[in-house]
């Protein structure tokens, strides 16, 4: 970890942390990581590590209000617009003309939306743990109980009243164990989502309490304001993000991969295992392909760095451009 670099580029008014490691020659392929949440740059750490050995470049920014970025003036109004502007921004001021873009959860929504707005400055994109989504209404709150989590933190204030009954590091801690199992957090109807475990329950077994110390100091600076409004309030069901009907569904066409742990508990999300393995997402990612790893979790690049890395690499090398 000693060799990655951590710097503040402000752009769109905002400081953004930033941590770098490889190579800054202008014909250095690079490769910028995003991650998801309750993640930082840090969930990267293995994998930064792991292409920089390989001769390339990474950089992984905190996205704006998360972490040890600068929160917005107005944190509830903050959009996945602001976080692909943000990218762009954050790689025209290291003088980054094209890179291959890496999304984890959260990360994996942005990612998609920067090759939509910017395909010129993608040689490849990989997402881990959330597939391409179609901009359609979002429905799994009429399709799960009252207490699925998404459903409890899009209302307003509900999720910032539970967190703030802790520490950062206990919410961290709770989300980070939630997030690992293969069920959906859903919580009964009197109970709120920090409720659902005891607090002797064991991180996994693959997260430290270093790692999770991390995570709690730079949620402690920044709080879960904005994390809470992207992604979680930014895609509530409203008319602003349906399609009108005569709108083409959109296409990425740029190479892609996406990496799923098979006990990830998005597979069990309504039609989501379907709309994966059936192969329907590849109608708006034609150049798709699909990795499972069987016993991965929501968190397969802290879980499992070594296949990660692998299988990044792999991509990364076939896929190389001018």
């Amino acid at each position: 970890m000693e060799k990655i670099e951590h710097k503040y580029i402000e752009v769109n008014g905002l400081k953004h942390h930033v941590a770098d490691i490889g190579s800054s020659s202008g014909s250095q392929i690079t490769i910028l990581f995003l991650h998801g949440f309750p993640e930082l740059w840090y969930t990267w750490r293995f994998q930064m590590i792991a292409v920089a050995n390989a001769g390339y470049r990474a950089i992984a920014p905190d996205y704006r209000g998360y972490g040890w970025s600068d929160t917005p003036s107005e944190p509830e109004k903050a959009t996945f617009d602001d976080l692909v502007s943000d990218m762009a921004a954050i790689l025209d001021a290291l003088d980054i003309s094209k890179v291959f873009v890496i999304g984890q959860d959260v990360g994996g929504m942005v990612a998609y939306q920067f090759a939509l707005r910017h395909p010129g400055r993608i040689h490849g994109i990989v997402t881990l743990g959330v597939p391409f989504m179609p901009p359609r209404p979002v429905e799994y709150h009429t399709l799960l109980p009252e207490g699925f989590y998404i459903t409890r933190w899009q209302e307003p204030g509900r999720a910032e009243a539970d967190f703030g009954r802790h520490d950062a590091k206990t919410v961290v801690r709770n989300i980070y164990i939630l997030f690992a199992r293969s069920e959906i957090p859903i919580a009964l109807e009197n109970q709120e989502i920090m409720d659902m475990l005891e607090p002797s329950t064991p991180l996994p077994s693959w997260f430290t309490e270093e790692d999770l110390a991390v995570y709690g100091a730079a949620y402690e600076k920044s709080g879960f304001q904005t994390a809470l409004q992207v992604p979680y309030r930014a895609i509530r069901p409203t008319k602003n993000i349906q399609q009108p009907s005569n709108t083409p569904d959109p296409k990425v066409e740029a190479p892609a991969l996406f990496i799923t742990g098979e006990k990830d508990y998005v597979f069990k999300f309504p039609n989501m295992e379907n709309y994966i393995k059936s192969g329907v997402v590849k109608m708006f990612v034609p150049n798709l392909e699909i990795e499972y790893i069987p016993e991965g979790s929501h968190f397969i690049s802290e879980q499992f760095p070594d296949k990660v890395n692998e299988l990044i690499l792999s991509f990364i090398s076939k896929n190389i451009q001018d």
